[in-house]
């Protein structure tokens, strides 16, 4: 008696924190005076129900990598200087970082010196170089093939959280942004009305980088030397024109701090940046050595100034200036400010669903619910009198515990959601149908209420178990490579799996084992 107890004690301390956790969701009850007792999570309505615009953004990781082997050229070169030794700079060719050793015999001390350090670099060819009378060593790295596989999660866990910066700094509720397959982001913005600035917000790359200006070479050459590049430069007019720069990247926008929008002496405007203390250092770094060069601000591929270092820049101050309206120079603040990506990024498709579809979706989603509820609460007690009405009871019980689930973890209810919904109601009962059958047969065979009842759940467990558990399975391989619709299917059909496993086999038992014990020289009704 005492174990029966303690689990409708327990049973009924579930259902009751299940039943707080999903009543916020009722709006009469979430806004009313019980908003400041009842916990404050609510289930997140999804693209489908609430309107809004779908992106999918394809990342070019491999740009990433490039960026952070030249970089890495950066940090090699300095450390091979102070161990004493000299290198000429090292420069990208072929998506390979080439290191030339002008002294052949050195070769061999700065390989070690760049295995030591730099593990996670690998060396793939050695070739010959003529550096004047002396006989050199060109050695060309690559990241190795776990850094490599790092830095592509990095890339694109970056992207998703910078995307989510921004949105948030752009007011847009409950975005859902997460990773997906083939280097490819998908970012679900509810309840947007604006999706044009979105667009530029969300698809606007922001990446920026700051690389030396050739001179020496015509922009209108046809044959390029190696280790440049020739990028289009926009004037203020609108206009553009070809500038040819070395494939370095010199410095980022992963370093910048800060980034506001600003006004010249003639009331244009322009982005100041402001860099971290890393990237302060580095940038007078790079003006120091570089005075009387051209350095190019270029953002997302395109070149937006290249200005002559006059002297050494102290202080980690720059500025962006271009054909800007005030909009433009805020909204690449914001961009900036959030953070840029590592990465540039495409939109490979974009889908917008308007409000009314959205609130269709859920009056067809609700309808259905209630009308599945009410037949399967009807039937129940026509086909199994006291038992059914326990069904009954413990049917609110698990629709209870799956929307308190959903809301403490978050999750986003979509339209195939609500179609999770409407199975778990089937679903629950389902366990109770087998239950209550097989109580019957036992008590055809002549077993006492206790015995059948203890026979019954015995047998009908197993069953009820394999079945729920390989539907469980089934769930977690859509969940793992399914969309965002089809992932809140399989996170509302898996929790209210659970639930009903839960009322099923756990509660429902308890009650029946608490009325068998008060009442032993009573049939039970099923």
């Amino acid at each position: 008696m005492k174990s029966v107890k303690f689990r409708l004690f327990l049973s009924v301390v579930i259902l009751a924190a299940g039943l707080c956790y999903s009543l916020p969701n009722i709006p009469a009850i979430g806004n009313s005076f019980l908003q400041g007792i009842l916990p404050s999570q609510r289930i997140n309505l999804g693209l489908d129900l609430k309107g809004g615009m779908n992106l999918t953004l394809g990342v070019d990781v491999e740009k990433a990598i490039e960026n952070t082997l030249s970089i890495m050229g950066q940090g090699i070169r300095e450390r091979i200087i102070s161990e004493g030794y000299s290198i000429l700079r090292p420069r990208m060719a072929d998506g390979e970082l080439e290191i030339v050793v002008p002294k052949k015999e050195n070769a061999a001390a700065i390989r070690d010196i760049i295995q030591k350090w730099y593990p996670n670099m690998q060396l793939v060819a050695e070739n010959a170089y003529n550096a004047g009378s002396a006989q050199g060593l060109s050695l060309k790295y690559v990241l190795t093939d776990a850094a490599r596989k790092e830095a592509e999660n990095l890339t694109l866990d970056q992207v998703v959280r910078t995307i989510r910066n921004r949105i948030d700094q752009f007011g847009v509720a409950e975005p859902d942004i997460r990773k997906q397959s083939n280097n490819q982001v998908q970012v679900q913005l509810p309840g947007l009305t604006d999706t044009a600035r979105a667009i530029q917000i969300v698809g606007q790359t922001a990446h920026l980088e700051f690389r030396l200006v050739r001179d020496d070479v015509n922009p209108s050459s046809m044959v390029l030397p190696a280790g440049t590049s020739r990028f289009p430069m926009l004037d203020r007019q609108g206009g553009e024109s070809t500038i040819i720069l070395d494939n370095e990247v010199l410095l980022t926008g992963a370093d910048i701090a800060n980034a506001r929008p600003s006004f010249d002496q003639f009331g244009s405007a322009y982005v100041s940046l402001k860099f971290s203390p890393q990237g302060a250092v580095t940038f007078e770094k790079i003006t120091g050595d570089n005075i009387k060069k051209r350095l190019a601000i270029v953002l997302d591929g395109e070149v937006y100034s290249a200005p002559v270092i006059q002297d050494r820049i102290a202080g980690g101050e720059a500025s962006i200036s271009g054909d800007f309206t005030t909009d433009q120079a805020n909204d690449l603040a914001v961009v900036l400010r959030a953070g840029s990506l590592p990465a540039p990024v495409s939109i490979l498709e974009e889908r917008t669903v308007g409000p009314s579809l959205g609130q269709e979706s859920i009056d067809s989603g609700v309808l259905a619910s209630v009308v599945g509820a009410v037949l399967v609460l009807g039937m129940m007690p026509l086909f199994y009198s006291f038992s059914g009405l326990v069904a009954d009871i413990l049917l609110v019980g698990t629709l209870s515990l799956m929307f308190a689930g959903l809301s403490m973890f978050g999750a986003t209810l979509t339209l195939p959601g609500i179609a999770g919904v409407v199975l778990t109601i089937g679903m629950a009962v389902d366990a109770n149908v087998l239950i209550f059958e097989r109580i019957r047969e036992e008590l055809r065979l002549g077993m006492s209420t206790a015995e059948a009842i203890y026979a019954g759940f015995s047998r009908a467990s197993i069953s009820i178990i394999d079945s729920n558990l390989t539907t469980i399975i089934a769930a977690i391989i859509l969940y793992q490579f399914g969309t965002g619709p089809i992932r809140g299917f399989a996170v509302t059909l898996s929790l209210g799996i659970i639930a009903s496993m839960f009322t099923s086999v756990f509660v429902c038992r308890a009650i029946f084992e608490w009325w068998s014990e008060r009442n032993p020289d009573k049939t039970l009704s099923v």
